[in-house]
């Protein structure tokens, strides 16, 4: 093989490897991707399996992490507004089953905390950051697995909650009920 093939045949390499790795961008409207991760229930859940209902999947960095865990705290703490919508909600993270089972014990989580740590749907999602852990967005699915918002301010929310200065309606929790009525997801 000549220097010139050598060569040729390094640089297409090198691009399809950079084609490859170029972050997903999804949007609103576009068709979310499915997903199939354990949860901190025991069960394995599949986005195909909640079609027909509104999902709503909140990336985090990492468990047992303070922001992480304000995060959860609020969903857990805002448990009966969201229920009251006919949706399914996690938390997601590449962490470990075993680390998400723990946070999610420490914390009494009253929904399921998925695992990605192989990082593949977190790649999907486009969420998975340069430092290898999962950026704080949340995305909200609607019954036809469409995205109908993604929430890229979910850490302005924690800091509002964690300031001190915020009186009603603070946080990732009441902000995910809030969102829930705004795109019209029915009530149970």
């Amino acid at each position: 093989m000549s220097k010139f093939s050598l060569v040729l045949a390094l640089c297409i390499a090198m691009a399809g490897a950079a084609s490859a790795q170029a972050p997903v961008e999804l949007k609103v409207g576009d068709k979310a991707p499915d997903f199939t991760l354990p949860g901190t229930d025991g069960k394995t859940h599949r986005l195909a399996d909640y079609k027909g209902r509104a999902v709503v999947v909140a990336w985090y960095p990492a468990a047992l992490t303070s922001g992480c865990t304000i995060e959860c705290r609020s969903f857990r703490d805002s448990q009966k507004v969201i229920q009251s919508y006919d949706v399914a909600y996690f938390m997601a993270s590449v962490d470990t089953p075993e680390k998400n089972q723990e946070f999610a014990k420490m914390e009494q989580a009253n929904f399921p905390l998925l695992s990605d740590p192989d990082k593949k749907v977190a790649t999907t999602y486009g969420v998975l950051s340069p430092r290898g852990t999962a950026m704080r967005w949340t995305f909200y699915i609607g019954p036809d697995g469409t995205i109908q918002f993604i929430d890229k301010a979910v850490n302005a929310q924690i800091q509002e909650l964690n300031s001190g200065t915020c009186t009603t309606n603070c946080g990732p929790g009441p902000k995910l009920a809030a969102k829930l009525a705004e795109l019209n997801v029915k009530k149970k």
